[in-house]
C-alpha cells in the first residue's frame, strides 16, 4: 500500500460492452500517488480501444481521507463508481449497503485464482464484494552497516536476541536508537505490534470475534514495547510518521539513526528514493519469535480490494465490473500478468492473484521483496470485523500511551481490552 497525495488527477478513456446507447461515465477513487495514477490511466486508455463508450475518471485523495471521502460521496451521480479499499473497512461498508456484490462469473474467477485466505478477507457474511488486489506483510528491516559496527552477526530470531540487538545498536551520544517505534499513524502503530504479537502466539481478535488484548501473549508484547522505551532502545520522538511515511520515522532510518524497524513491503520505493545507493545497506528478516511463539515467525498481513458502489446506476455498475475484470485479468498486462499486477509491482507491492506471482517472478525475486514473499505461508491476517477502524484507532491510542510513558504496559493491555470489547460489541448490534 503506497500512500499518497491529493487531487483530481485526470481522465482516462475506457468502456463497456459494444452496443451501448450512450457514453457511460465511471469514476475510480484511489489513494495512489501521481505516477501510479498515470499507470492506471494508461491501463484505462488501453481498455478503451475495445470499449470506446465508457469513460473512466481517476480521482486520488490522501489515504487519511479515503474512507471519509468514500462515505461522504457514497451514493448518487457524484459518488465514486469504483474505489480501492482497505479490507478492514469491508464489513462496515457492506453493512451500510454501500457495496455491490461481485457478479457470479467474476466471483468464480476470483475463487479459482486467488488464495483462499485473500478471498476470505475480501468477503463478509459469506459474500464476495470485489477483486482482491494487493497483499501486504510486515518484516524486520535492518541496517547491515550498523549491525556490523555493533558486532551483530545476524538478524535476531528471538525476542531475547531482538532486545540484545536493540541494546547494542543504541547510542544516545550519536542520537541513535536500536529500534524504531511508529506513532501518529494508525496502521503504522498497530501492524508492527500485531506482527510481534502473532510471533508470540497471540492474536488481536479470536475466532469467536472477541478481542484478546489481555492474553498473556498480548501482555508480553505490551511489556516489550515498554521495555524498549524505558531502556532507551527506542525514542518515541524519533518515530512520528504520517500515512505517506513522511516524517522523523522514515528520516531517522534513512539517515542511519535507527538500527531496526518493523515495516511493510510497500515502503521499498520510499526507502530507495530516500537512500539512493545506501539502500544496499538495508536487509529484511522475519519477525523475531516471542516466548509463547510456536517457533515460526508470523507477520501480520492485510489486503486491499477494488469495489463497486451499490448506489451507482445499473449501466455504471456493469461498466465498472467489466473494467475491473479486465484490469485484474491475465490478458491486460505483460507476460500473462494483469495490468493491476503491473501497477502494484511498480510500487513494490505484492499482487495477490496467483497467476501474477508467476508473471512477475523476476521482479518478485528482488531480495527485499522476496523476504516478504517467503513470509506469506505463515502470515496471520489482520482481523476483518465490524468496527475494525474504531478498534484500530483505540489500540493505537494505548500503544502510543505506552511509548510516551502515559500508561504502563499492564494498564494499556487492560484498557485496550476493555475498549475493544465495547467497540466490537456495539458494532455487532
Amino acid at each position: 500500500m503506497r500512500l499518497s497525495i491529493t487531487g483530481v488527477v485526470g481522465l482516462g478513456l475506457a468502456m463497456i460492452p459494444a452496443g451501448a446507447m450512450a457514453d457511460t461515465n465511471i469514476s475510480f477513487l484511489t489513494h495512489w500517488a501521481p505516477d501510479t495514477v498515470a499507470k492506471l490511466e494508461a491501463a484505462a486508455t488501453a481498455y478503451s480501444k475495445d470499449h470506446p463508450d465508457v469513460k473512466v475518471t481517476v480521482r486520488a485523495v490522501p489515504f487519511g481521507d479515503l474512507l471519509t471521502t468514500l462515505r461522504a460521496s457514497g451514493g448518487g451521480a457524484g459518488g465514486a463508481t469504483i474505489a480501492g479499499i482497505y479490507n478492514a473497512w469491508l464489513p462496515d461498508l457492506a453493512k451500510d449497503k454501500l457495496l455491490a456484490p461481485i457478479p457470479d462469473d467474476m466471483g468464480t474467477e476470483v475463487k479459482a485464482d486467488w488464495p483462499a485466505g485473500i478471498v476470505g478477507a475480501s468477503s463478509t457474511g459469506g459474500v464476495l464484494y470485489g477483486f482482491p488486489n494487493e497483499i501486504d506483510l510486515y518484516a524486520l528491516n535492518y541496517n547491515k552497516k550498523l549491525f556490523d559496527a555493533a558486532g551483530i552477526k545476524a538478524p535476531p530470531k528471538t525476542w531475547d536476541e531482538f532486545m540484545a540487538a536493540a541494546k547494542a545498536l543504541s547510542d544516545k551520544s550519536k542520537g541513535q536508537q536500536g529500534f524504531g517505534l511508529i506513532n501518529s499513524w494508525t496502521a503504522g502503530v498497530i501492524h508492527p505490534f500485531a506482527s510481534l504479537l502473532a510471533s508470540n502466539g497471540g492474536e488481536l481478535v479470536g475466532s469467536d470475534g472477541k478481542p484478546k488484548l489481555d492474553s498473556d501473549q498480548s501482555k508480553e508484547t505490551f511489556a516489550a514495547y515498554e521495555s524498549l522505551v524505558k531502556n532507551g532502545y527506542s525514542d518515541p520522538t524519533m518515530g512520528t510518521s504520517d500515512a505517506n511515511t513522511t516524517g522523523p520515522f522514515l528520516d531517522n532510518f534513512v539517515s542511519g539513526k535507527t538500527g531496526m524497524i518493523i515495516m511493510a513491503n510497500w515502503w521499498e520505493s520510499a526507502l530507495k528514493s530516500g537512500m539512493g545507493d545506501k539502500f544496499a545497506d538495508i536487509a529484511t528478516a522475519p519477525i523475531p519469535v516471542g516466548p509463547h511463539g510456536d517457533g515460526k515467525a508470523h507477520s501480520i498481513s492485510y489486503s486491499w480490494m477494488t469495489v463497486v458502489n451499490a448506489k451507482a446506476s445499473g449501466d455504471e455498475q456493469k461498466a465498472a465490473w467489466d473494467f475491473l475484470s479486465w484490469l485484474n485479468g491475465p490478458k491486460s498486462g505483460p507476460n500473462g500478468g494483469s495490468a493491476m499486477g503491473d501497477i502494484l509491482i511498480s510500487m513494490g507491492i505484492l499482487p495477490s492473484r496467483t497467476s501474477d506471482s508467476a508473471a512477475f517472478a523476476d521482479k518478485l525475486s528482488d531480495p527485499f521483496l522476496k523476504a516478504y514473499l517467503d513470509e506469506v505461508p505463515d502470515a496471520k491476517p489482520f482481523p476483518v470485523v465490524l468496527g475494525g477502524q474504531e478498534f484500530s484507532e483505540s489500540l493505537q491510542q494505548h500503544l502510543e500511551a505506552v511509548q510516551f510513558g502515559k500508561e504502563s504496559a499492564a494498564d494499556a493491555s487492560s484498557g485496550a481490552q476493555t475498549d475493544a470489547a465495547a467497540i466490537l460489541s456495539k458494532a455487532a448490534q
